[in-house]
């Protein structure tokens, strides 16, 4: 999907979502944009970076998207262009975020209220960036607080069930929650970069928004460090409370063991051809049986006693 729209005077913005690479050339094709970048813009899975140039910037940022059907975020690069009066932006997914700021833009009304107000910095490619980094940290505290729900209701299961599926999503949330991490950390030396670059074209004037954002960023890194940590509690917690049912299944097998054992040997002795004690009385059967089935209480109840059971 392509959308163009001219926000004011000369400035423009163009968003693209989902385009094949002809479609991409096409559209940066009337600029003069760097060779390396083009080909940056065409390419998947690029690093956070920021360009700068004597006519237009060129970033890379990665925010995540939720996969429904694989229930795990997926890396969802946005490659931009952008200088005073053009915006270019490339992304794989909709977000309903962006979409909602393209049409507030769109609508010729908010901007003349903009002016009017004195606000014309409102009414910048620099600006609009800014509204679109603060909408997608703004939408990642709330997948924090998300995940932060969804490892308490695995921590409740953790310790009222045993339901060995439990493994699968606590390590799927950890995926998640690691891939949040590692995706916003480089990014933390490309908003300082960003930062530099606004306020040295906007003569500081700027500088309070995106020290804002640098604010929200350490924000969301804080509390994926402290989502991991919590994550690993509850996987800890876990694999404790199976060792522990294990080591309960064994015992009740080793007990079970120690009670044939003995039974499997005095039986294997009759069955010899050689004469033996009561070999032919028929209740000694029985009271051998109820001898060693005290001999085995008396023992449990001895290891119990002394704490080995």
């Amino acid at each position: 999907m392509l959308r163009e729209l001219k926000i004011w005077k000369n400035l423009r913005w163009i968003d693209a979502v989902d385009l094949n690479k002809d479609e991409i050339l096409r559209i940066l094709e009337p600029y003069d944009f760097h060779e390396l970048d083009i080909e940056a813009s065409l390419e998947w899975n690029q690093k956070a970076r920021i360009d700068v140039y004597d006519n237009y910037s060129f970033l890379v940022f990665h925010f995540p998207k939720y996969n429904t059907i694989r229930k795990i975020y997926e890396l969802n690069e946005y490659n931009i262009f952008l200088w005073r009066d053009f915006l270019i932006t490339f992304r794989d997914f909709h977000w309903n975020h962006i979409d909602s700021i393209f049409d507030y833009y769109k609508d010729q009304k908010n901007l003349t209220e903009l002016v009017e107000d004195d606000e014309e910095i409102k009414v910048t490619t620099w600006y609009i960036l800014y509204e679109i980094i603060q909408t997608m940290l703004e939408k990642m505290f709330r997948v924090a607080r998300i995940n932060n729900k969804e490892i308490k209701t695995l921590e409740l299961k953790v310790f009222e069930s045993d339901d060995y599926n439990l493994v699968r999503d606590i390590m799927m949330k950890k995926r998640n929650i690691i891939l949040i991490k590692n995706m916003f950390k480089p990014q933390v030396s490309l908003f300082k970069q960003l930062e530099f670059v606004i306020n040295k074209m906007y003569e500081w004037e700027m500088e309070v928004y995106f020290e804002d954002l640098e604010d929200k960023l350490d924000q969301i890194l804080s509390d994926m460090n402290m989502l991991q940590e919590y994550i690993d509690s509850v996987e800890d917690a876990f694999k404790t409370m199976l060792d522990i049912k294990t080591n309960s299944i064994i015992k009740l097998l080793t007990i079970f063991s120690a009670f044939m054992l003995p039974l499997t040997l005095i039986t294997s002795f009759y069955w010899m051809n050689i004469d033996l004690p009561f070999q032919k009385e028929s209740y000694f059967v029985y009271l051998l049986l109820i001898m060693w089935c005290l001999i085995m209480v008396l023992a449990y109840f001895y290891l119990k006693k002394k704490g080995r059971f």
